[in-house]
């Protein structure tokens, strides 16, 4: 065999290898195979080892099926009370049908995010700053809705919708913290009023019922003065009832002045002068 013909098959097997590189196509069974030829959107290739017709005669795409996470990136959103928030998001979503995704729209992962971003503007623009920080189920829920209607036609399915973060200006974070603890102390002062008010109510209807029998009255007044002369060092100074002490602050009774007497009888008459 001489040095031509060997190089000779040597070339033929290096074709014969480029062609079957170039003619076999292998998709994993998370990917399908877009197959377009002379042009024409043919049948969808995959999972798999399949071929396809070289020589520019057929075009491949190779779209993943899995849920692809895309992160929003950093929106700055006026919210319907003009707060200025900058909020970023992430989207899960998957592609559904992969020639839609590819026929439909040039490029469904710029398209999505694009998407994503206006949308995110659009609904945090019409909620207020509490919504925002408080009610982000909600939220997530109605952009999730938005943008799956949206990318629909593309065969996207888009899962879930969660806003990662938001940022406020210093001022405003110092506003909402002096906001804040004004809250907590109109809080405070209603349930010390409401306590006191309770208090008040029970202390009252305790008083109608004590006032019915005084034996509870006194027994209330000195079970108060026992509670206050638990401490040996205390000084307790305390009212006398008027009642207690009316009998000593009456007028004095006169007492008659003493008769010297002799025999039982008194000495003025025995000095008395006797009639004639």
């Amino acid at each position: 065999m001489t040095v031509m013909t060997i190089g000779a098959i040597v070339a033929v097997l290096l074709l014969l290898l480029l062609l079957a590189k170039s003619t076999i196509k292998i998709a994993k069974e998370y990917e399908r195979g877009v197959v377009f030829r002379l042009g024409r959107l043919i049948a969808l290739k995959g999972p798999g080892l399949f071929s396809i017709i070289p020589f520019g005669i057929d075009h491949v795409k190779i779209v993943d099926l899995r849920v692809i996470t895309l992160e929003v990136p950093q929106q700055e959103v006026i919210t319907s009370d003009n707060v200025t928030v900058k909020v970023n998001a992430v989207i899960f979503f998957q592609v559904m049908d992969a020639q839609a995704a590819i026929v439909r729209v040039y490029n469904f992962l710029e398209a999505t995010s694009q998407i994503a971003q206006t949308t995110l503007r659009a609904v945090l623009g019409q909620s207020s700053l509490d919504e925002l920080l408080g009610g982000r189920e909600k939220i997530n829920q109605r952009l999730r809705e938005i943008i799956d209607r949206q990318t629909e036609p593309w065969g996207i399915k888009v899962g879930s919708v969660e806003l990662k973060d938001a940022q406020l200006a210093e001022s405003m974070v110092r506003a909402l913290a002096r906001q804040a603890e004004a809250e907590r102390e109109k809080r405070a002062k209603i349930i010390a009023t409401e306590g006191e008010f309770q208090a008040a109510q029970v202390l009252a209807d305790a008083a109608q019922i004590i006032s019915t029998q005084p034996a509870a009255l006194a027994l209330r007044y000195m079970q108060t003065l026992l509670d206050m002369g638990s401490n040996q060092n205390s000084t307790i100074v305390f009212p006398i009832p008027i009642e207690l002490i009316r009998p000593l602050l009456a007028a004095p009774v006169p007492m008659p002045a003493p008769v010297a007497t002799t025999n039982g009888t008194p000495l003025a008459k025995l000095t008395e002068p006797v009639a004639h």
